[in-house]
């Protein structure tokens, strides 16, 4: 037993980082920057949402040093930090198709916004 609870730390912070990963803005803010460097500007027009809500997500993406920023004149470009975040959302993203769950979240999307019906 004291093995084992000797080994608890080991696991510190990573709660953290998948809290921040729990939100689905800040899943999308990444996916997208892994298949591409944006700027704020570029984030939100992509994903319908205002440039501050943007700058608030990537703040937090920053801290957990999960995104870096390079800046570009009056532009600041976020990328990946790493390809350990691009792990992590993938093996989710598996983990997910796998149960079946992604075509039911998307269907169940679907029918909330009206643009289907339930079987």
């Amino acid at each position: 037993m004291g093995s084992l609870k000797r080994r608890i730390p080991e696991v510190a912070g990573i709660s953290e980082i998948f809290r921040v990963l729990g939100d689905e803005t800040r899943c999308r803010i990444l996916y997208l920057l892994f298949l591409e460097e944006l700027c704020t500007c570029e984030l939100s027009e992509i994903l319908g949402i205002s440039t501050p809500a943007v700058s608030h997500h990537l703040r937090l993406l920053k801290a957990l040093r999960l995104v870096k920023a390079r800046p570009e004149g009056r532009h600041v470009f976020y990328s990946p930090a790493d390809d350990h975040v691009l792990s992590l959302i993938r093996v989710a993203q598996e983990h997910y198709e796998e149960e079946g769950q992604l075509d039911a979240a998307r269907t169940e999307r679907k029918v909330s916004r009206g643009g289907g019906r339930e079987a």
